[in-house]
């Protein structure tokens, strides 16, 4: 598919900004939006204050009754990362501040579906529990909620979903994109969410004497934000001030060693230096292998790589989650060839791609079609839903994964609306939502879902556009310019690395590790050489002497040597 270059604007003053941040670093924050020089400041007191957060005070009396009545509390999560974390951060917690019975519980994606459903409840029945803490989960469980009550179980909801038309009647729910929340950032992930209920529990028992009365430490619970960079990051949620100042901290403290054993040993197995560990370490390296437990075999697996103190159990733990994450890399493969080849048939039957993209083989693994749906979202530069069987139901599980412009939750929404019983339930943000639907209503709804989004879209938003900060001069092609953009940031959704564009002369390539491309350029006004690697390209023609390339300016290590290097995500011969 065809690219095209479009250089940002800056929308803010460079001149906002202190004097001795390099012009470069000026150019790109200025682009991001940033208009003051206290924008870039990480410090913790810069966080938005628990107390903006609605439904703390309802979630904490309830807590605080469990401590002291010494009930039994069951968190139950999601089973991806950001629930994983979530979750282990939420037992660290309350084990730290002296709570005496609390257990977690992960549904298995294939056997109980998402949320609190009856049938999880069911399942969290047997461990007793007095009260259920949902983290990254819940908002959508009404049947849940009601099931867990009659079994004589109090429900507290932390989420941060979009809420439908009606709330479960849970015990308390807290969640920054409720119907009006006054809390400033409405993109904190699930375990975001978390880490502020547990900072206002903190609060509440130290008022109450709670630590005092029961001869504990208060706990640190800055301690725990290595937890909140890397839920934070795997949710892929927008990167604004407050969720920059969580990771930037959680990887300050990865970097010095004071993490969890379990970070510690997935960045070790992956050959990725915690010293020098940046927010895509996170998302590239670390991430997937925890996700890769959610969705081939049982999440848990993760959660205990996070809880473990043990560096040997840690190491095990990340061992099978590789290989784990090598088996999703082998499933996803497959499932992508496969979906290629429905591409191509229908390109022969249609002049052009529906709008909206629906696919669905019923050799499909559940627990990949969200990554699916995204790799033919890049490809294609337009919403797509893949499918697979939901176990032996009948019914349909879809992974939707949007492009700018178009709010997938609220298509969906519209889609259920026009066609009542369509979709049996679903779910999601802006960019990417799940959703469920009987097999035999598959046709009906890949129609209106492609009619709901050509409502939306036009072909211009399918064009796939690159997005760049300009270019670079030759004398910014160094280690130092490079180290200085690695560190920058934290980067990632809604705050995005750094791109830039330029051409170069291509002094020579060639294949390396079957399917990736090793460049030598040179600046077209001179100056000396500098290595590129494009992945999963093809390389360029043997007669091509100059590139245009959309690049991003990397620190490649090799044998302990640093040295700059293009990380090149487009490129066109000239």
């Amino acid at each position: 598919m065809s690219h095209s270059i479009v250089r940002r604007q800056p929308l803010s003053d460079t001149g906002v900004f202190p004097d001795a941040l390099h012009p470069v670093l000026k150019r790109v924050y200025a682009a991001r939006s940033l208009s003051s020089a206290s924008d870039l400041d990480a410090s913790l007191d810069k966080l938005h204050s628990p107390e903006l957060l609605g439904g703390l005070a309802e979630a904490t009396v309830l807590l605080e009754q469990a401590a002291r009545e010494q009930q039994r509390i069951l968190v139950v999560g999601d089973f991806d990362a950001d629930g994983a974390t979530s979750s282990a951060l939420s037992l660290r917690a309350l084990r730290m501040m002296g709570f005496a019975s609390v257990d977690y519980l992960v549904p298995n994606r294939f056997d109980y579906g998402y949320g609190l459903t009856p049938e999880i409840v069911a399942v969290a029945d047997s461990h007793k529990p007095d009260l259920i803490l949902t983290v990254d989960n819940g908002i959508s469980s009404h049947e849940g909620v009601k099931a867990a009550h009659e079994r004589g179980i109090r429900v507290l909801i932390t989420d941060h979903h979009l809420p439908g038309e009606h709330l479960p009647d849970a015990d308390a729910i807290v969640n920054p994109n409720l119907p009006g929340d006054s809390f400033p950032s409405k993109n904190l992930a699930g375990v975001g969410v978390a880490f502020y209920l547990m900072l206002a529990l903190r609060s509440r028992l130290r008022e109450h004497r709670w630590f005092a009365d029961q001869g504990i430490s208060e706990p640190n619970l800055a301690g725990l934000l290595d937890l909140v960079a890397l839920g934070t990051v795997a949710d892929v949620v927008p990167l604004d001030h407050n969720n920059r100042i969580l990771v930037e901290q959680g990887l300050r403290r990865i970097r010095a060693g004071r993490c969890c054993t379990g970070i510690l040993a997935l960045l070790d197995i992956t050959g990725r230096n915690h010293r020098r560990v940046v927010a895509s370490d996170m998302g590239f390296a670390v991430a997937p292998r925890l996700n890769a437990a959610g969705r081939l075999d049982d999440m848990s697996l993760g959660i205990e790589c996070l809880l473990t103190d043990d560096p040997d159990k840690a190491r095990q733990i990340a061992v099978q989650l590789d290989t784990l994450n090598q088996d999703r890399k082998e499933i996803e493969a497959d499932m992508q060839s496969r979906a290629m080849i429905v591409i191509e048939k229908l390109h022969l039957e249609k002049s052009r791609l529906p709008t909206g993209l629906c696919l669905f083989d019923n050799d499909w693994h559940q627990g990949v079609i969200g990554i699916l749906a995204s790799r033919i979202k890049e490809r294609y530069h337009r919403p797509v839903i893949a499918f697979a069987p939901a176990s032996d139901s009948g019914e349909l599980k879809g992974s939707a994964r949007s492009v700018p412009g178009l709010h997938i939750r609220d298509t969906l929404d519209a889609v259920a609306t026009r066609h009542p019983g369509l979709i049996t339930r679903f779910g999601g943000h802006a960019m990417a939502a799940g959703l469920s639907l009987p097999r035999d209503h598959f046709e009906v709804f890949r129609s209106g879902f492609d009619q709901e989004v050509r409502r939306h879209l036009s072909e211009n938003d399918l064009q796939g556009i690159i997005n760049s900060d300009g270019e670079l001069d030759r004398e910014d092609l160094t280690l130092e310019v490079a180290q200085l953009l690695r560190n920058a940031g934290p980067w990632g959704q809604g705050f995005p690395e750094p791109l830039f564009d330029g051409e170069f002369r291509l002094i020579q390539h060639r294949v390396v590790g079957g399917r990736h491309v090793k460049l030598t350029l040179r600046p077209l006004d001179g100056g000396s050489s500098i290595d590129g690697i494009a992945f999963n390209a093809e390389p360029p023609p043997d007669s091509c002497r100059r590139l245009r390339l959309a690049y991003r300016l990397d620190v490649n290590e090799y044998r302990g040597i640093q040295s700059p290097q293009l990380i090149i995500e487009h490129y066109d011969a000239l």
